[in-house]
């Protein structure tokens, strides 16, 4: 079953479209449509995912990296991206061929003991994410409208449950929500890209050169890829396969991974595109004017106000929103699918979303600083993010589990070179965050 219910009798017109959907997916899979309408259909389960790479984290990272070293961290982000989205193809490929999710296999396959820690370990990153999403969420509607943080943390709650109650009619309502926010915040870094006015040459040159001057620019290269890969996105993506269109044998499960593996490009592509953007207008509009030591959201929006007038400072918190908005809902979906596949049987709905939403409210409430929230959500994810990427790379590569569709042995070992990178680099940005000295 998918990680989405059913649609209820009473949303007729919904059901035709989810139907519709299904159908033209099942003649796709069958070679009867072909090109863009032929692709359609799969579109979404990535889109989903690729909220997670654009997520408030991101933006204090990319904005951090491009104040302090103007163009010169571009590179780190295209090999964050590029790592991201072999890890996403590998989550998607693993729901379609097994017809289960990272969780359920966990369960099914792995002893007691693991999976009860691996649960363990998932939920709390779940919620660490959330927290993250939240607190950008909450901090763009505290500044839209002075509103105090912990009403603006309840807001996003209930926009954040509302978005979810999109779930009941199926997965194409979510999916379209979800990838309109991500449209939107691509919007909003076009209109900041003509603001910033970047030096493109410079762009295209760092993007594509290495480069790593000392202690702090390698500790922020760390956080760029070390934070990149999110365990819940792992997590949810797998679930968010599994099920959908349903294969009916091994040639079409293996034109429904292709089109899939499209997916993950386009929406991975676009996110990294964001990530880019936040990075060389953050180094347009900081860096070259000196304004080297910008380093949180809150800083961001008020330095940009006296640099670019107030309507990139607004399009860029209404980008935080959305990208708040948004996160906070595929982080609380995660949340659902990480409790659902390891506890293995059914939670209600309502029991599922308070366990993932209500750690970060309350941490909100008690007035914790935001940016020392932060910092410990991310160290959290550090800790959290080995154990989803080895079962990942362990289930992927087993034939008797995965068939036609195992990894081949270059893919193997990408991805477990990928698994070492970020593992370790999580593990150094750990390090640093707990006093270390690089």
């Amino acid at each position: 079953m998918s990680q989405f219910a059913v649609p209820e009798p009473a949303a007729d017109a919904t059901v035709s479209r989810e139907r519709r959907v299904v159908r033209e997916g099942r003649l796709a899979l069958k070679g009867k449509r072909k090109g863009i309408r032929g692709f359609l259909p799969f579109i979404g389960p990535s889109l989903i995912a690729a909220i997670a790479y654009v997520d408030p984290g991101n933006y204090a990272t990319d904005i951090g990296s491009g104040a302090a070293y103007g163009y010169r961290l571009l590179w780190v982000v295209v090999l964050a991206n590029l790592m991201a989205m072999v890890m996403q193809n590998l989550s998607a490929k693993l729901g379609i061929a097994t017809g289960r999710s990272l969780a359920e296999l966990c369960r099914e396959r792995l002893p007691r003991w693991l999976t009860v820690t691996l649960w363990a370990i998932a939920e709390v990153a779940a919620m660490a994410t959330d927290l993250a999403e939240f607190l950008g969420a909450a901090l763009a509607l505290n500044l839209m409208t002075g509103m105090p943080m912990w009403v603006a943390a309840f807001v996003t709650a209930l926009a954040t449950y509302g978005v979810l109650t999109l779930e009941r009619y199926g997965f194409r309502p979510v999916e379209a929500f979800v990838g309109s926010l991500l449209g939107v915040i691509a919007l909003c870094y076009v209109a900041e890209s003509a603001f910033s006015r970047p030096d493109w040459r410079a762009v295209m040159v760092h993007s594509v050169t290495p480069w790593l001057g000392g202690p702090d620019s390698v500790l922020l290269a760390v956080g760029i890829v070390g934070a990149t890969v999110m365990p819940h996105a792992i997590y949810l993506h797998s679930g968010l396969t599994k099920g959908r269109i349903v294969p009916e044998s091994s040639r079409e499960r293996v034109r429904l991974y292709r089109y899939e593996r499209m997916d993950v490009i386009l929406a991975m592509s676009l996110a990294g595109l964001v990530n880019l953007a936040m990075v060389y207008m953050a180094a347009s509009v900081f860096h070259a004017t000196g304004h080297t030591s910008v380093a949180t959201l809150a800083q961001a929006y008020q330095t940009l106000t006296p640099l670019l007038g107030p309507a990139p400072a607004g399009v860029f918190l209404a980008s935080l929103l959305a990208s708040g908005l948004s996160s906070s809902a595929v982080g609380t979906m995660a949340g659902q699918a990480i409790m659902q596949g390891f506890v293995g049987f059914t939670v209600p709905l309502w029991v599922r979303r308070l366990v993932t939403m209500v750690p970060p409210l309350a941490v909100i409430a008690v007035g914790i600083d935001p940016m020392r929230a932060l910092i410990m959500s991310q160290v959290v994810l550090s800790l959290a993010l080995p154990a989803p990427l080895v079962a990942l790379v362990a289930f992927t590569k087993n034939r008797q589990l995965m068939g036609n569709l195992v990894n081949r042995p270059w893919m193997n070992g990408l991805a477990v070179a990928i698994t070492g990178v970020v593992t370790g680099l999580n593990l150094l940005l750990l390090y640093t965050v707990c006093g270390g000295r690089m």
